[in-house]
């Protein structure tokens, strides 16, 4: 053996061949891609002004899409019936819920509101008094202290959002108007991407492997169906649990006559599709609201509360929801919280099923270097 084939055998065992300087120089490759995305993310700012302005009505399309699919798949399947036909049900079903909401529920939502709003700050005096009166031993002025400095922060910080909205002026209506014409547009355009994803959407996968290589198709087809499973059971399951708990929080506060309950039970359903936090932070009206009543009807709104959770946790949220992302709960709050810091309110309900698609992606992409990079062949012939 020559001095020129030692050198390249032993080069290729030390490096090319070697697990560890291979995952290194992955993670340094991609490191430097990300620092490159950095320097020149002003290459981006045109996506993201298109995805600004269309993004609104792809993802609420997106979402009903995958609530509707199911019933459209299973007409056609079953009955033989039309895709188009199928669609056009749904659609005048989804107007005449739109014609009620718009005719009876909004108006009796914005009384709710209003009234909420209104009674609001005779509530949070309530709980501010009977906290100062809890806290008024020297064992808990430390307490004290926080809470009132807490408040305080709150009040100062409510005066000056509220100022500050106030001096724009001119420039808070036109904000106003350009947030009413985006939801215009919005309206006008999710129906229609709606009815094409609806109708061919089923097709779009094919259509697009037939730009990759033959060998590239079926694992194509693959990673989409398998994410295109994952979006759609967190769509379905998340959406289902947050109805429920809705209901469940609607029933018990009408049993125990709770002003505002409705309305607070719709809140809790919205927020329930913040995983794990949702359920807690809607707490924070209905404690409040209660506390204000009576002590007795916190002690129920508690009670109702954990008769909630419960159920949630070992019923419906199994039956449900069940364990379709595989995610453990510690990875949830880690990404919601680091979602949430980033992207705000975005990220803390996309933070989830982004990361589910994340891990679809590196998955495969392991398993492809895994086949193709030669340093597993070992473990992959065992």
């Amino acid at each position: 053996m020559t001095n020129r084939e030692t050198k390249q055998s032993v080069f290729q065992r030390w490096l090319l061949n070697n697990k560890i300087i291979s995952s290194m120089l992955i993670i340094l490759l991609l490191l430097a891609i990300i620092y490159m995305f950095d320097k020149v993310n002003f290459i981006f700012e045109p996506i993201v002004a298109l995805f600004s302005a269309v993004g609104a009505p792809i993802i609420i399309a997106g979402v009903f899409y995958y609530l509707l699919n199911p019933i459209v798949d299973w007409a056609e399947r079953r009955y033989k019936m039309s895709r188009v036909a199928t669609i056009t049900v749904q659609f005048l079903v989804l107007l005449v819920l739109i014609v009620w909401g718009l005719a009876v529920f909004i108006p009796w939502l914005s009384d709710q509101i209003v009234g909420l709003i209104n009674h609001w700050p005779e509530y949070w005096r309530a709980l501010v008094k009977m906290i100062d009166q809890l806290t008024a031993d020297k064992r808990f002025a430390d307490v004290n202290k926080w809470f009132n400095q807490t408040n305080s922060d709150i009040s100062k910080w409510v005066q000056n959002y509220s100022a500050e909205y106030a001096k724009k002026g001119i420039h808070g209506v036109s904000s106003v108007v350009g947030t009413l014409t985006s939801a215009i547009i919005t309206i006008v355009t999710f129906p229609l991407i709606l009815f094409y994803l609806l109708k061919d959407g089923h097709q779009m996968p094919n259509y697009m492997a037939k730009f990759l290589p033959p060998k590239a198709r079926a694992s194509f087809l693959d990673t989409i169906g398998e994410i295109n499973k994952q979006i759609s059971n967190y769509i379905r399951g998340q959406l289902s649990v947050a109805f429920a708990v809705m209901v469940m929080f609607a029933i018990g506060y009408t049993i125990i006559g709770l002003p505002y309950g409705w309305l607070i039970a719709i809140s809790a359903g919205l927020l329930n599709l913040i995983p794990f936090l949702g359920s807690f932070l809607a707490m924070v009206p209905a404690v409040v609201v209660g506390l204000f009543v009576s002590p007795m009807m916190l002690v129920y709104v508690f009670i109702v509360f954990m008769i909630e959770q419960t159920l949630e946790g070992k019923v419906i949220a199994p039956k449900l929801l069940g364990n379709s992302l595989k995610v453990h709960p510690v990875t949830v709050v880690v990404i919601l919280l680091s979602a949430g810091n980033i992207f705000g309110l975005a990220g803390v309900v996309f933070g989830i099923p982004g990361y589910a698609i994340a891990k679809v992606l590196i998955y495969r992409l392991y398993k492809w270097w895994q086949l193709n990079s030669g340093l597993f062949r070992d473990e992959t012939n065992q």
